[in-house]
């Protein structure tokens, strides 16, 4: 895959990357980025040399027909891992363990600490469970990173990239050993997560928001619903006031008519008088 796709994906978008001799050659690690667009998880394994293990929904691997096993064999092929969603405590947990396992194997792990991509660029809180739970658990190393401008080559939604150059920050390894042990302390986790998410912001140079994506994204949901319902009670607030005025007009044009027949009536005289 990484000749398949890596070297093309390299040759076309000429990424620029910062930070390479962050990542060990061996060894496991923790790769922490922001999340900008479904790309994302194509151009970091590219310009690295290790093979870099994401997650995802076992959906992707257990679609059934000639399509979902083209679908399968090429998320194994990049190095994304399937979770099984379901359970009492559903993906969190599975990407938990999957996440220790990779690194226990020695490999590199990647993992967005946002949960989600960024709905309009901008970097939010990142969730304090995955990440800084399979940190401290392993006491791998978390090395941050920083994609640049992914958002404007493949937006959500868009199907065909824009040819453009986007760039990938690595930055220095976080050692978080002193907290082992710790990995159920709310606190701690916490601690954990914002200390890797303010590397991020430092590295990427966005703007900062303390709330989670996936909040956001509600938020944006609801606001487009409440518009598109209101652009409707307009529509149908307009089409009722040209139905009022389309029936005073009838109305009026209906007296009026009555009006100039009575009017012809006395002018002209009534059958009795003739």
């Amino acid at each position: 895959m990484k000749v398949a796709i890596g070297g093309p994906l390299k040759l076309a978008f000429r990424p620029w990357v910062e930070g390479l001799e962050n990542v060990p050659a061996e060894g496991p690690a923790i790769l922490a980025s922001n999340h900008l667009s479904f790309s994302d998880s194509f151009f970091l394994p590219a310009v690295l040399d290790r093979k870099v293990t994401f997650i995802a929904k076992a959906e992707y691997f257990t679609t059934p027909g000639v399509k979902g096993r083209m679908t399968a064999a090429f998320f194994k092929g990049v190095g994304q891992l399937p979770v099984d969603r379901s359970g009492a405590r559903g993906a969190g947990e599975a990407a938990i363990k999957s996440g220790i396992e990779v690194l226990e194997r020695g490999e590199l792990f990647g993992i967005y600490p946002e949960g989600t991509r960024s709905p309009d660029g901008r970097l939010y809180r990142g969730k304090p469970g995955g990440l800084a739970r399979v940190a401290l658990a392993t006491g791998a190393p978390v090395l941050p990173v920083a994609m640049i401008d992914t958002e404007k080559i493949q937006p959500p939604g868009q199907v065909m990239p824009k040819l453009m150059r986007p760039g990938i920050r690595i930055g220095r390894p976080l050692d978080f050993t002193r907290y082992q042990g710790m990995e159920h302390d709310r606190f701690v986790l916490r601690a954990v997560t914002d200390e890797v998410m303010y590397e991020i912001m430092k590295l990427s140079g966005q703007e900062y928001v303390d709330m989670y994506a996936t909040a956001m994204k509600r938020q944006l949901a609801e606001a487009a619903k409440a518009e598109k319902e209101a652009e409707k009670a307009e529509r149908e607030a307009e089409k009722a006031h040209r139905a009022a005025v389309a029936r005073a007009d009838k109305e009026q044009a209906e007296k009026l008519r009555a009006a100039l027949e009575q009017t012809g009536r006395k002018e002209t005289g009534g059958p009795s008088e003739r």
